[in-house]
C-alpha cells in the first residue's frame, strides 16, 4: 500500500513497497522534466554502492530498462532487446539486474518505477514483473490524485537519498568490508575510497599523480598487487603508468596492438573482464558468438587479473588492469564499486591527457616565439633563463632578446605582455619581432619603445606590454636604456658594488599610442655584470621588489670573472618553489669585458643539424681550427676529446639540432654545447643499475669530461639545456 500526504511520502513509501515486495537492493523512482524528454532521478532507497549507480539524468533513448519502459509502456529489464531495434547492443556496467516498471495513469506517463537487484541471484520472473507493475500503477494513481489537488509532480534539481531501512533485507555479504553482521556497513565502508579517490583525482595535474591515487584507493583496499593504466593510440596500447609488481604486465601491454585478441584489448567493447572463480561466465545475452575463452581470461598462472575499462567523457580511453596474487570472489557489490572508480580514473585521465596535450601546444608556442640561441658578442658574455608559470597549460607572455648590431653595438631586451593566455603569446611574438626590427634599423631604444607602441596600438587588442630595451656600445661601454613601465636593470660593478641603470619610468606600451619616451646613458666599466628581468621573478607579493633583485644579483661570487651559467641557475634554483611560480618569469645576464683590442674577438660558434652523422667530426675540426687560429693549439687534444663526448651525447639523445660555442678568457676556454632536450647528463658506470632513468642520457662519455674539465655544468634555458665546461690555460 502507498500512502503519504506530500511527493516525498508518496515515492518513499512506494520505492520500498517495491524493494519488500522483491527483495531488491536498490529502488528509485524517474519523473519526466518539464519538457517531458528526458528521465529525472527523484528519489532511490537501498544499499551502496548500488544506490549510487543510478543516473542523476537520463535521455527517453538511453539503453536502459528505466528509458525503454517509458517508451514502451510496459516492464523492461536491461538485457531485453528492443523490438524496434534488435540490434542494439544493451550496456550493463554494473553486477545488478534492473527491472523497471512504467509509471503511468492513463493519458497521464509520469516516468518509471526501477528496482536492482545482484545479479547472482537470477533473472526477474513473470510473477515479479507483475508486482513491479502493480506496485507502478498504484504509484501513478496516487500522483494523478496529487495532481488534482494542485501538487506539482516533478523531480527536485538534486535526488532525495534514503538510507537501507531495518526492516528490509538490503544487506550484502562482501567479505572484507565493513563490520560483518552490521547492515549496510560493508557497502557504507565502499564509499570511503571511493569517495576518497575522487578528490584525489579532482586535484590531480599529471598522470603520476592519478596513479598514486589509485595505489591508495583502488589497489591497496582490494589487496592488489599491481596496477597498470593504459591508454589507446594511433591503434596501440601505450602504458600511462604502473605501480606495485607490474613490470611483466608492462611489457605485455605496452605498444600492443589494438586488433590483437586480448583481455586487454577487449575491454574497449565496454565490458569488465573478471569472473568469480570456479564459476563459468554468466549467459547475459550479449554474446557476440565468439568462444567464451576469448574473452574471459582471468587467471594467470597461480594469479588473477581484471581489465576494466577506464571511461572518459565521451568514450573508452583506457584500461584498467588489476593482478591479485591469487584467485579470489568479487561479490556484485565489489564489482560495481570497481566500475565507479574505473568512471573517475577515466575522467581523469581523459583531463590529464588533454592538459599534456595543452601543455605540447604552449611549450612548442613558447619554444618558437623566443630566441633559440643567443648571439656571440664581442666583448659581452650573455646568458638567459625562461621559467614558465606552474600552471601547465597557460602560456606566458615574458621574452627576452639579444641583438647583435655593427659598429660592435649590441641590444638587450626583455619585456612582459599582460595576461597568461594565447593572444598573449600572440602578442609577444608581434612585439618582440618589432623591437628587434627597429633596433636593427638603427633606433635608439626610446625610438624603439615609441615605435613599438605605435604598432601595438593597430593590433587591435587591450593588452599592455613592460619593456626594458638596453643599447651597449661594446668598445666604450656607454649603456642606453629606456623603459616602459619596467624594472630598470640591475647592475654590479667589478668590485662588487650594487646599483641601477635607471631612466624614466615611461609608460607601458599600449596605453597611449602618442606616448613619448625618454631614455637615459650611463658608462659600464670593465667587468659590469647587468641583470634585466621580468616581475615574475621577483613576484607580486615582494615587500620590496628592488631589494629582492639586488640580492639575487649580488648572490654571484665575487671573483674577477663571474660564471653566469652558474649564477643564473643559482636565482631560478632559488625561485624554483610552485607558490612562487603563479607567473612566468625571464632572467637575462650579461657581462661586460671591457673594450680591449676590437680586433681580438676570440670567441666562435657552430650549428650542428638534428642527426648530422659528420657532426661530431665537424665540430672536432671547429674546435681545432678556431684554437689554432688563437695560438692555443697545446689545448686542441683535450677541448677536441670533450667536445666529440658533448656533442655525441646531444646529438643522440635529445635529437634536436646541436649548437656549440667555443671563447677564449685570459686564465681558460669554455665551451658550451646547446639542444633541446631538458634531460641531464649524467656520469655513469659502465654497467647501469635497472632503476636508472631510462629517459636520461647515460653520460658514460661525462666521466671523460669530468676528468678534463676544471668545472662543467648542465644548465635549463626554458628552451632545452646548456652544458658549459672550462679547462683552464696552461701557462707557457
Amino acid at each position: 500500500m502507498i500512502e503519504g500526504a506530500d511527493l516525498a511520502e508518496v515515492l518513499h513509501s512506494a520505492v520500498r513497497e517495491a524493494m519488500r515486495r522483491l527483495n531488491a537492493v536498490t529502488a528509485a523512482v524517474y519523473l519526466l522534466d518539464e519538457h517531458r524528454d528526458e528521465l529525472r532521478l527523484a528519489l532511490a532507497a537501498g544499499s551502496p554502492p548500488s544506490l549510487f549507480t543510478f543516473a542523476g539524468r537520463m535521455g527517453l533513448d538511453a539503453p536502459r530498462a528505466t528509458a525503454h519502459a517509458v517508451r514502451s509502456g510496459t516492464t523492461a529489464v536491461l538485457i531485453d532487446p528492443d523490438p524496434a531495434d534488435p540490434d542494439q547492443k544493451h550496456v550493463r556496467p554494473y553486477p545488478y539486474a534492473a527491472l523497471a516498471a512504467p509509471v503511468t495513469a492513463g493519458d497521464q506517463r509520469f516516468g518509471a518505477l526501477t528496482v536492482l537487484r545482484a545479479e547472482d541471484r537470477g533473472s526477474f520472473s513473470t510473477a515479479e514483473r507483475d508486482k513491479l507493475e502493480e506496485v507502478g500503477d498504484e504509484l501513478a494513481r496516487v500522483l494523478a490524485r496529487l495532481v488534482e489537488g494542485g501538487v506539482t509532480v516533478a523531480a527536485g534539481p538534486m535526488p532525495m537519498l534514503i538510507p537501507p531501512q531495518a526492516d528490509i533485507d538490503t544487506s550484502v555479504c562482501t567479505p572484507g568490508w565493513g563490520v560483518p553482521g552490521v547492515p549496510g556497513s560493508a557497502g557504507t565502508s565502499m564509499m570511503y575510497p571511493l569517495r576518497r579517490l575522487a578528490g584525489l583525482l579532482n586535484r590531480a595535474t599529471a598522470m603520476e599523480d592519478v596513479v598514486a591515487a589509485a595505489q591508495y584507493c583502488v589497489m591497496a583496499p582490494l589487496g592488489a598487487q599491481a596496477l597498470v593504466l593504459a591508454s589507446a593510440a594511433e591503434g596501440r596500447l601505450w602504458v600511462l603508468g604502473h605501480c606495485g609488481a607490474s613490470s611483466d604486465i608492462v611489457r605485455g601491454l605496452h605498444g600492443l596492438r589494438m586488433n590483437d585478441r586480448t583481455p586487454a584489448t577487449e575491454v574497449f567493447r565496454g565490458r569488465p573482464l573478471f569472473v568469480p572463480t570456479g564459476c563459468s561466465p554468466p549467459d547475459d545475452g550479449l554474446s557476440d558468438g565468439r568462444p567464451r575463452t576469448e574473452v574471459y581470461v582471468p587467471l594467470m598462472g597461480d594469479r588473477q587479473l581484471i581489465d576494466l575499462p577506464v571511461v572518459g567523457r565521451r568514450h573508452i580511453v583506457g584500461v584498467c588492469c588489476l593482478v591479485f596474487g591469487a584467485p579470489r570472489d568479487f561479490p556484485p557489490e565489489e564489482r560495481a564499486l570497481l566500475a565507479m572508480m574505473a568512471g573517475l580514473l577515466g575522467e581523469a585521465v581523459d583531463r590529464v591527457e588533454l592538459s599534456a596535450r595543452q601543455r605540447a601546444v604552449a611549450e612548442c608556442l613558447q619554444r618558437t616565439l623566443l630566441p633559440p640561441v643567443l648571439p656571440d658578442l664581442p666583448r659581452l658574455v650573455t646568458t638567459a633563463r625562461y621559467r614558465p608559470a606552474t600552471v601547465a597549460s597557460q602560456v606566458g607572455g615574458d621574452w627576452y632578446d639579444v641583438i647583435e648590431l655593427a659598429d660592435d653595438r649590441a641590444v638587450l631586451v626583455v619585456g612582459d605582455v599582460e595576461g597568461h593566455a594565447m593572444e598573449s603569446a600572440a602578442v609577444m611574438g608581434q612585439v618582440r619581432t618589432a623591437t628587434a626590427s627597429y633596433a636593427t634599423e638603427g633606433h635608439r631604444p626610446a625610438a624603439v619603445l615609441e615605435r613599438t607602441g605605435r604598432l601595438l596600438a593597430r593590433l587591435r587588442t587591450d593588452l599592455t606590454v613592460t619593456c626594458c630595451v638596453v643599447s651597449l656600445d661594446t668598445l666604450d661601454g656607454t649603456a642606453e636604456v629606456a623603459l616602459a613601465g619596467h624594472p630598470p636593470p640591475r647592475v654590479r660593478g667589478p668590485d662588487g658594488t650594487m646599483g641601477v641603470l635607471d631612466a624614466p619610468a615611461n609608460l607601458p606600451l599600449g596605453v597611449c599610442p602618442t606616448g613619448v619616451y625618454q631614455g637615459r646613458e650611463h658608462t659600464l666599466e670593465s667587468g659590469a655584470m647587468l641583470m634585466l628581468y621580468t616581475n615574475g621573478l621577483v613576484g607580486w607579493d615582494t615587500a620590496d621588489a628592488d631589494v629582492h633583485g639586488r640580492a639575487l644579483l649580488g648572490s654571484a661570487d665575487q671573483g674577477s670573472a663571474p660564471d653566469l651559467e652558474q649564477l643564473a641557475d643559482s636565482v631560478i634554483a632559488e625561485l624554483s618553489a610552485p607558490w612562487q611560480r603563479r607567473d612566468d618569469a625571464v632572467l637575462l645576464l650579461a657581462l661586460y669585458e671591457g673594450s680591449g683590442d676590437r680586433d681580438g674577438r676570440r670567441v666562435g660558434s657552430l650549428h650542428l643539424r638534428r642527426h648530422d652523422l659528420r657532426g661530431v667530426g665537424t665540430a672536432r675540426r671547429f674546435v681545432h681550427d678556431r684554437l689554432s687560429s688563437w695560438g692555443l693549439q697545446n689545448m686542441s687534444d683535450a677541448l677536441e676529446l670533450v667536445v666529440s663526448e658533448t656533442v655525441t651525447n646531444a646529438l643522440v639523445h635529445a635529437g634536436s639540432d646541436v649548437d656549440v660555442r667555443l671563447r677564449a678568457f685570459a686564465d681558460h676556454i669554455r665551451l658550451e654545447v646547446r639542444d633541446s632536450d631538458t634531460n641531464p647528463p649524467i656520469p655513469s658506470p659502465l654497467s647501469l643499475a635497472e632503476e636508472e632513468n631510462a629517459e636520461a642520457e647515460h653520460g658514460r662519455g661525462m666521466l671523460i669530461v669530468e676528468a678534463l674539465a676544471e668545472m662543467w655544468s648542465s644548465s635549463p634555458t626554458g628552451l632545452g639545456k646548456t652544458v658549459s665546461m672550462s679547462v683552464p690555460i696552461a701557462p707557457p
